[in-house]
């Protein structure tokens, strides 16, 4: 397996810029192989339609587009065409690299500096200073203001002053102390300063990621009217949307940054069905489709389906789970968790539904993440159908046992696998329940109205070891939507995300996710990987590590 850099220069940088970490022009490194596929034919100048507006199957956004309140994988693949962050990562090995940042600097990891480079506006015109991305900042960590990714600036020094709500979400009756981190200090209009409230080696590396994102002031003057037109600093602007069917964004010419689109927009196209986006595909209706779905594995079908330039085979920095509401009582003894997880044999699965093509998962931080051990889980991810029986037993649950899902995805079918093995293994009646859409999906499990065992999943927001734990299951944190909590687990983070060293750090974390798989709030299946299929009028396809399309290297044939 690759093993990426990012996290290394992280912690080296120190002094120096983000930037020297950043991969250089031909690098060499090997995208991930697809057995048997041949290169994507590349069309000649002559022949790219650099006006097309390509369409791209995508699940819809669960909330308005507000970087700091977008979690969830719809909608961050949308904000990444529209806004852009201080650093950016590379399509292949997912290395940071400076984007909107000159120079990010720091001598301590406590104290951070941030330089942005001259010439960056938002798509209404206006600058993009040091103020849009102190600003936005503030506005998301301020907990009366609601935001999902408010957790992501835990680190910075003050933000309990901002931010009193409470472990599930909710903002008490009483305001913060302050609206504004004391952490964050504007130098002048194109410079700021971060003090963390301890040293944090990872923190550049999030800076990519949608919470980290400037706005600009009409956002501020108007919020309802920034979430019917957002306005970014992207290299595409919005369009339109319109719900449950799609959302469009066209090409900013304004855009300064280093790498230019050559195609004209993204239909972004809200499918609730993936077989018809796949058919889609074949039929040239549909240009690109990240993850083609289980029935395309079986017997070899996409190979008759569509030809080698057509289609590509990728690993991507993440996981399949199922998780557990543990807001509701039914699920708080940990041995039920544990036999729900023993009761399932991940190889027949994965044989069954896949014909092969995944990789049983035994932990929750992906293998081609540094700081990634194999086997955490250990016994708990073995199919045992015995002692699963015998701690299922032992936990006292009653009822039947429920699994649930969105289904616009292509999660049904091995959803009503696993269950059938539950059933099999502990002998108590198991029912899949469908949810239709991610978007409302997610709103049930924020509203706490899911009451069963629910699919969850992880594409990593940057890559590190770290992102694969804080944001899941630390207490309160933006995306422990089944209200996981262990001071333990909270205390083994703290201490690795102040760390004198990137080696102790991951050592640290690494104790903090074994914990966190003895209580078993998350029961990983498989390491993600998929098949990116597109018409065959684009070219230079490369899916990303984020399970995206590469939209400055595609290009599109008359």
């Amino acid at each position: 397996m690759r093993k990426f850099r990012t996290a290394v220069c992280a912690a080296a940088a120190l002094a120096i810029s983000l930037s020297a970490c950043s991969t250089p022009t031909g690098d060499t490194t090997a995208p991930p192989k697809d057995v048997g596929a041949a290169a994507p034919a590349a069309a000649t100048d002559a022949n790219l339609d650099r006006d097309a507006v390509i369409s791209y199957s995508e699940t819809e956004p669960a909330n308005p587009l507000v970087p700091g309140n977008t979690t969830e994988v719809g909608g961050i693949s949308v904000l990444g065409t529209l806004f852009r962050g201080l650093i950016e990562y590379d399509a292949k090995t997912a290395a940071p690299r400076n984007a909107v940042a000159d120079s990010i600097t720091t001598t301590d990891s406590k104290v951070w500096t941030i330089k942005i480079k001259p010439g960056w506006t938002f798509h209404d015109g206006t600058p993009v200073t040091a103020k849009s991305f102190v600003d936005a900042w503030n506005y998301t960590a301020y907990s009366p203001n609601l935001m999902a990714g408010a957790s992501y600036f835990s680190h910075v020094e003050g933000f309990a002053q901002v931010n009193n709500a409470t472990a599930d979400g909710k903002q008490p009756a009483n305001l913060p102390a302050a609206k504004e981190l004391p952490g964050l200090k504007l130098v002048d209009d194109s410079t700021f300063s971060v003090t963390l409230d301890a040293p944090f080696s990872e923190f550049g590396v999030q800076l990519g990621y949608a919470a980290f994102f400037p706005l600009p002031a009409s956002f501020f003057a108007d919020r309802k009217a920034f979430e019917a037109h957002p306005v970014g600093n992207g290299p595409f602007k919005f369009e339109s949307y319109t719900p449950g069917k799609d959302l469009l964004v066209k090409r900013f010419d304004g855009f300064p940054g280093a790498q230019k689109a050559n195609i004209g927009g993204i239909d972004f196209r809200f499918y609730t069905d993936l077989d018809q986006a796949y058919a889609d595909v074949i039929a040239n209706k549909l240009d690109f489709l990240s993850f083609t779905p289980w029935t395309s594995t079986q017997g070899g079908k996409i190979k008759k389906d569509l030809p080698e330039d057509r289609r590509k085979t990728y690993t991507y920095l993440g996981y399949q789970a199922i998780a557990f509401p543990l807001f509701d009582k039914r699920y708080e003894n940990p041995q039920f968790r544990q036999a729900i997880s023993m009761a399932i044999d991940r190889k027949a699965l994965i044989q069954q539904v896949f014909n092969g093509g995944r990789t049983p998962a035994d932990g929750l931080v992906a293998p081609n993440v540094q700081g990634h051990l194999d086997n955490q889980c250990g016994e708990l991810c073995t199919y045992e159908p015995q002692k699963a029986k015998q701690l299922f037993d032992a936990s006292g649950y009653q009822g039947d046992i429920e699994l649930t899902s969105n289904i616009d995805s292509g999660n049904q079918e091995w959803m009503e696998v696993i269950c059938k093995q539950i059933q099999t293994a502990l002998g108590r009646t198991c029912k899949f329940t469908p949810q239709t859409t991610l978007g409302d999906f997610r709103k049930q499990l924020n509203n706490r109205s899911v009451t069963g065992i629910y699919r969850s999943a992880w594409v990593a927001d940057y890559p590190s070891i770290e992102n694969f734990l804080n944001p899941l299951f630390r207490t309160g944190a933006a995306s422990n939507v089944g209200q996981y909590s262990n001071p333990k687990v909270d205390d083994l983070l703290k201490q690795a995300d102040a760390a004198p060293s990137q080696q102790q750090g991951q050592a640290l974390y690494q104790q903090a996710e074994k914990l966190v798989l003895q209580d078993m709030p998350t029961i990983p299946i498989w390491w993600q990987s998929g098949t990116a299929a597109w018409s065959s009028r684009l070219h230079n396809v490369q899916p990303t590590q984020f399970r995206e399309l590469d939209l400055f290297g595609v290009t599109v044939s008359k």
